[in-house]
């Protein structure tokens, strides 16, 4: 028969679930999971809401075992007790088996809560119940008993009693080890006891002991800072510098020194350390915290050590203060006021010698572009009549012809040799200027020929294709007046780079006049042939 019952309550306690879902809209595996033998106490610990306080009665618990029951009221069952957040069960059956919640009146929000009891030490209740401590040899390890879904101390009068520790059935003094052997691996079972009411209850919780070989290299170590090191500050400054260091012994301690002596754990000094531990699964990380309230100038002369004590080794790393350098504004002045300097000068440097570094770089180390335009020639010379008799005449247009073809490497278009007949004047100028990459206007006296005699005529189609050219002059042009020039002259003097010849003074192919008409002129697409000597005159 009892077995019948067992067996119904937990197909309600099952059933449950689904129910709570459709009537509260919670799904159950937002619950928080308990796990406990019969018979034994266990506590409900809700979580606290804010503003919420013990003594105003608002927090509601609920059961949902056979059936819903409101456990705050005045009649509940025997052996469950409510006090604030806390739900005590004394003794533990499997008629509490089930769900369980809390809440502020009727807030929608709810804390839930799935008992589940065993009544007896089945293997599936060991593993969700034994928690798990690792140690090794020759160091020193403690065991502390689980504090999980325990009363509260001194709750509705409600005494602890202590602890007793067992392995293996037999009884065990101590829980510490000062040096860990082998022989210590085993599973051991605390029961916390308490009493209520002149009776005695009692909560059981396994730990397991694993003792795992100690390796040599397995030693607490000062993970950071990595090194002694130097560390730049501002003085006047808040200052806070971690020593962090991970540790396998519950007797190991990491403080800071200054020089030889300890520094200061009051944290109304000046200068303190105040520690940390946090625990992990086989180890402790302590972090030690140096604080510089303010930082003086006596701290940078002092040598501060992190020590990680342990009890078989010693190790530690010093740490020492200096002031940050601050920028120099006169020398970030100076250097800015020197760049604008060195700009300056470039700048007229390339401005008064651009010409000569422009050639420079075009005929020693060939940094121009060496794309192919499809033209024919470098440079067609025409001819245009000079309003003096300064202008060139026949050996200096030779001679002009010479230089540019022979010592510089031009290739050159002119209308006596290159250009066939049986066309008409205009447009076998105007052909022989579309296969020229620039038009070199050049002042001729006598009146030179057919060049000069359609200038006119096709000045207006030299402008509108924009064709690269240079206008030649001679010092006398220059001296008179613009408008002396035709009006063809004038529009393509302006829409072109101008070149002075001055004569005798102008013959030298390193002269002026040669570099500046270089200069204007594209780079020739083949080399010089020879090497040419100046004219005698």
């Amino acid at each position: 028969m009892r077995n019948i019952i067992m067996t119904t309550v937990k197909m309600l306690a099952a059933l449950s679930f689904p129910l709570l879902t459709l009537l509260t809209g919670v799904c159950p595996q937002t619950a928080r999971k308990i796990y406990v033998r019969t018979g034994e106490l266990v506590a409900l610990q809700c979580p606290h809401y804010r503003g919420y306080k013990h003594n105003d009665n608002k927090l509601i618990w609920t059961s949902y075992t056979t059936q819903e029951m409101n456990l705050t009221a005045e009649k509940r069952p025997m052996g469950i007790l409510v006090h604030g957040s806390s739900l005590v069960i004394l003794s533990v059956s499997v008629f509490h088996q089930g769900n369980y919640s809390c809440s502020l009146g009727n807030a929608s929000r709810k804390f839930w809560f799935t008992l589940t009891v065993y009544k007896t030490q089945t293997k599936e209740y060991e593993e969700r119940t034994t928690s798990t401590r690792t140690c090794y040899t020759q160091e020193s390890c403690a065991l502390y008993c689980p504090s999980v879904n325990i009363s509260a101390a001194n709750t509705l009068n409600i005494t602890s009693k202590g602890i007793i520790w067992h392995k293996e059935g037999e009884s065990v003094p101590t829980v510490y080890f000062p040096s860990l052997e082998e022989k210590d691996r085993g599973a051991y079972t605390c029961t916390r006891y308490y009493q209520y009411n002149g009776q005695r209850y009692n909560r059981t919780f396994t730990v397991k002991l694993d003792v795992q070989p100690n390796d040599s290299e397995r030693v607490a170590v000062i993970t950071s800072p990595l090194k002694s090191e130097v560390i730049t500050v501002d003085l006047g400054s808040t200052v806070v510098i971690d020593c962090k260091a991970v540790v396998y012994s519950d007797f190991a301690d990491v403080f800071w020194l200054n020089g030889k002596s300890f520094v200061d754990s009051n944290n109304n000094s000046r200068v303190f350390y105040n520690s940390s531990r946090l625990s992990k699964s086989d180890s402790e990380e302590i972090t030690a915290s140096l604080v510089f309230k303010k930082v003086l100038k006596e701290d940078l002369s002092n040598n501060y050590t992190c020590k990680l004590k342990t009890d078989n080794q010693l190790r530690f790393v010093t740490i020492n203060l200096a002031q940050k350098v601050r920028p120099s504004y006169i020398s970030l002045a100076l250097g800015i006021v020197c760049t604008v300097v060195v700009m300056f000068f470039t700048v007229v440097i390339y401005v008064k010698f651009k010409i000569n570094i422009t050639l420079f770089l075009r005929d020693t180390l060939g940094c121009h572009s060496s794309i192919s335009d499809g033209k024919s020639y470098d440079a067609y010379l025409m001819c245009y009549k000079s309003d003096t008799e300064a202008g060139l005449n026949k050996h200096d247009r030779k001679w002009l012809e010479s230089v540019l073809e022979e010592r510089f490497g031009y290739s050159l278009c002119l209308y006596d040799r290159d250009v066939l007949p049986g066309k008409a004047e205009a447009e076998a100028v105007l052909d022989s200027i579309e296969q020229s990459r620039t038009v070199v206007l050049v002042p001729t006296s006598p009146d030179p020929g057919p060049g000069f005699s359609v200038l006119s005529a096709i000045h207006a189609a030299l402008v509108e294709r924009q064709t690269r050219m240079v206008f030649i002059k001679t010092e006398t042009t220059e001296e008179s007046r613009s408008g002396s020039l035709a009006e063809a002259l004038q529009i393509l003097s302006e829409a072109g780079n101008c070149v002075t010849w001055k004569g005798i003074s102008s013959i030298p192919p390193s002269s002026s006049f040669w570099k500046q008409l270089r200069y204007h002129l594209p780079a020739p697409q083949h080399a010089p042939k020879i090497m040419l000597l100046p004219q005698k005159i």
